[in-house]
């Protein structure tokens, strides 16, 4: 079961071919005064996972939450189109850290950090970017698998934490708390 709406999420699990059913949590997502970010994504991954399972309770409940850091600030979703413009416009030719945790109700969760370079992007480009609609439902208001892609200039670490879903970990996680996945079932 996956606690989470993200059709990011829900593709990268589809395609390693484990079966999965959708029940979104529905949570307040505002960090918390003084709130770390990786603490904040944590929090917000085993809540959302623990609030899933007590309607799924004999299910593995696998969450996640991503965020985007920019000098210990926190860049979550924008709330419109200037604050999404905003936030490319402070991205811009700069690098950033994004935290995704991933958390498995029972049992706990991780966090996978990556960093992130974009490159020098003029106003045009990130207005024009900000029209597609696309920025308005992710953190740091970008998505690197999308139209987004094409302000990145470099990535260190992991691709899928930088998408939503930090694949390695997930999987180990999972094994961990007793799910078999599709190449260990005969």
């Amino acid at each position: 079961m996956l606690a989470s709406a993200s059709p990011r999420r829900r593709a990268l699990l589809e395609q390693l071919g484990i079966p999965l059913r959708i029940d979104p949590a529905h949570l307040d997502e505002n960090v918390r005064a003084g709130e770390a970010a990786e603490r904040y994504v944590l929090r917000l991954a085993q809540e959302k996972a623990d609030a899933v399972h007590a309607r799924h309770p004999h299910h593995t409940v696998l969450a996640a939450d991503t965020s985007v850091v920019l000098e210990g600030a926190v860049l979550g979703k924008p709330g419109d189109e200037g604050e999404a413009l905003s936030m490319l416009r402070r991205l811009s030719g700069r690098t950033h850290e994004v935290v995704t945790a991933i958390a498995v109700a029972g049992l706990g969760g991780r966090c996978v950090t990556a960093e992130v370079t974009f490159a020098p992007a003029t106003e045009a480009a990130l207005r024009w970017y900000v029209s597609t609609g696309e920025p308005m439902d992710k953190a740091g208001a970008y998505a690197v698998q999308g139209i987004g892609g094409f302000l990145v200039e470099r990535i260190t670490g992991s691709v899928s934490a930088v998408v939503g879903l930090p694949l390695v970990e997930t999987l180990a996680l999972l094994r961990e708390a007793g799910y078999l996945l599709p190449w260990e079932r005969r």
